[in-house]
């Protein structure tokens, strides 16, 4: 959009983007793979600048007072295009630069730039508080030859965002995507000696991480042509972390990067692919994209804050250094989750049930500060998109208020989606002797079998660092005794901003009417989804809140052996499996208005293969961590 305005309202376009040493700190939260893939980005979208009529290439000497950036400070040795890592051509520049990079702090530079009569368009984004910090300069610095622009659908600048905020995505969605007409524009780069891959070597990048993607626009577009190719098979694809890796999208990186915008990956789908339960399914999950993104547009503390008062700094009186270190290295004595940590740090990539699973085990049973583990993640996750990441880490901590909470079973998830041990005998390889049935529990293996198979649990392999249903039992109790209070404050309107339900305030009034409480009691009833979708549909405009499927069903009997299982109220069965709160739904009921998916291309609830009771609200699958 901002490319678009420019070569209307210019006569002169010079593309720039700014490396902000902040993002290189020992504090930058970022991998060096991810960094590599930021990198090849970069690179990709020069060459294709590059290739753009009407380029015209600016070149001026250091010591000019027309050019605003003069060189990087970075202290290189070698020849930043000598690669030595297998990625030479990714990061080699095209014959002529078609864009303009800068290093530095991005207020200082672009300041330059406006000092010698440039105007700025750039896009707003959604960001946390540095980036909000970042901006606030930027504008003080640069004053009215700025302009943030908003062009990716999100709502800003008003006092209730989320009304009729599912019809303003579903429209612009399905609107037109921005191309630039370059007419008489000329473009122009500046040789400043800054490159990406200047950047890669100056900060020594070397990624480890193995299976990671190449972050081009080529690379992009294969893999959504591919996608759609087999998105019929997408549904029973996304729970079972060993189908997941090849068998969801793989798109969230491109999108995250800007080599995919979210419009355009949905309206390529909705042109290409088959009518099928796997492309709603799919497309809902990009609304969910945007729906988290809403949340840190309205308010950015997401990233180090609990959104409800009453949890604010849970946990911190329980920090156990040697409980996260073990968590981190996947050496918990639960294989689920240690063969999740070890493919996380190894790859920076994990499906969305496992990242939940993780995230329920640290705060729940480890008991340790959430804010740790959510950067954890974003540090190593090649895909990790800050509004998505901070906001479902909240939400699996349990930090937002709602009346219902998940805590996953990491040993019932290996007898759901490993029960032949694929993928935990990958990454947990001292456990591949042991029969697959001992993979759930193997401190209960038989010494017997133990000695047989050449395994010894408490020396090859951890026992369980924490009992965990102590620590399960402990949690419910702490839980329950805030959760009246927690549901309370959401019916502060300051408190309902940060939440940002898709209903809006009339959302968290109706949980804090039916479910809050002045005293600390913890009384009331859990709520059911058919509740909340009745209080929605009571205090919204007419169809902001209906929900698909089956998500007013209650919840079966419980047997004993379910008793060992994560969730206090299913609020999703069959064709609804896998899918988020009823927030969530009714984000996506209206802004696609497409057939039920029971109906499309003959999908049945019996094909789910995410049915089990352990459905939570606003933290089950959502395609940008797939």
């Amino acid at each position: 959009m901002a490319l678009e305005r420019a070569v209307v309202d210019g006569d002169v376009v010079c593309p720039l983007f700014v490396f902000d040493p902040s993002f290189y700190s020992g504090d930058g939260l970022a991998c060096d793979a991810r960094l590599r893939f930021l990198h090849e980005a970069l690179t990709s979208l020069d060459t294709l600048y590059a290739a753009t009529a009407r380029q015209r290439v600016v070149q001026a000497a250091a010591s000019s007072t027309a050019q605003p950036i003069t060189a990087t400070p970075l202290d290189l040795q070698t020849d930043p295009n000598s690669r030595t890592d297998g990625h030479g051509t990714t990061l080699e520049p095209p014959d002529r630069p078609g864009m303009t990079f800068g290093y530095g702090d991005p207020a200082t530079v672009l300041s330059a730039f406006v000092d010698r009569g440039w105007s700025v368009l750039t896009m707003a984004t959604p960001t946390s508080r540095y980036g909000k910090q970042r901006d606030r300069r930027v504008r003080q610095t640069c004053d009215d030859a700025i302009s943030f622009l908003s062009g990716d659908g999100l709502v800003r600048d008003t006092e209730r965002p989320r009304e009729n905020w599912q019809s303003q995505i579903g429209t612009w969605l399905t609107g037109t995507q921005h191309v630039p007409q370059w007419d008489d524009a000329v473009g122009v780069a500046l040789e400043t000696g800054v490159t990406p891959a200047l950047v890669d070597e100056g900060y020594g990048i070397v990624p480890t991480k193995t299976k990671v993607p190449t972050g081009t626009h080529r690379d992009a577009a294969a893999q959504l042509s591919g996608f759609v190719d087999r998105i019929q098979s997408y549904p029973r694809n996304i729970s079972a972390p060993q189908d997941a890796r090849e068998g969801t999208s793989g798109l969230s990186p491109y999108i995250n990067f800007g080599l995919l915008s979210v419009r355009q990956v949905h309206q390529y789908v909705t042109e290409n692919a088959p009518a099928c339960r796997g492309r709603k399914m799919f497309t809902s999950r990009l609304v969910w994209n945007m729906h988290y993104n809403q949340k840190l547009v309205d308010w950015p503390g997401w990233t180090e804050q609990a959104v409800n008062p009453v949890f604010e700094n849970r946990n911190e009186e329980t920090h156990d250094p040697e409980l996260v270190t073990a968590w981190k290295r996947g050496q918990t004595g639960f294989p689920m989750v240690d063969a999740s940590m070890r493919c996380l740090r190894q790859t920076g990539w994990l499906n969305f049930r496992m990242r939940a699973m993780c995230a329920s085990f640290f705060t729940h049973i480890l008991q340790q500060p959430w804010w740790i583990g959510a950067d954890w993640y974003h540090h190593h996750l090649i895909d990790s998109d800050v509004g998505i990441n901070y906001t479902q880490w909240q939400s699996q901590a349990g930090l937002v208020g709602k009346p219902s909470q998940r805590v996953y079973n990491p040993r019932k998830q290996v007898r759901d989606h490993d029960p032949d041990g694929e993928w935990i005998t990958e990454w947990v390889p001292e456990l591949s002797p042991l029969p697959s049935e001992s993979l759930d529990r193997p401190e209960r293996t038989p010494l017997a079998v133990q000695e047989n198979c050449g395994v010894v649990v408490g020396e090859d392999y951890p026992r369980p660092v924490v009992d965990f249903e102590a620590r399960r039992e402990a949690f419910w109790s702490q839980y329950e005794r805030r959760r009246a209070r927690a549901a309370q404050e959401l019916g502060r309107p300051a408190i309902a901003r940060r939440a940002s339900f898709s209903g809006g305030y009339a959302a968290a009034k109706a949980i804090a009417n039916e479910h809050g409480r002045n005293d600390d009691t913890g009384s009331g009833t859990q709520v059911q989804l058919a509740e909340i979708e009745e209080h929605l549909r009571a205090d919204s405009p007419a169809g902001r809140a209906t929900v698909h499927g089956d998500d007013s069903e209650t919840a079966p009997a419980v047997d004993a052996d379910a008793m060992d299982d994560e969730t206090t109220i299913p609020t999703g069965s069959g064709q609804s499996a896998g899918e988020p709160s009823p927030d969530d739904n009714a984000v996506v009921s209206d802004a696609l208005e497409t057939p039920n998916p029971t109906n499309a291309g003959g999908d049945t609830d019996s094909d789910s293969p995410d049915s089990s009771r352990e459905i939570g609200d606003e933290q089950t699958t959502v395609e940008q961590f797939e």
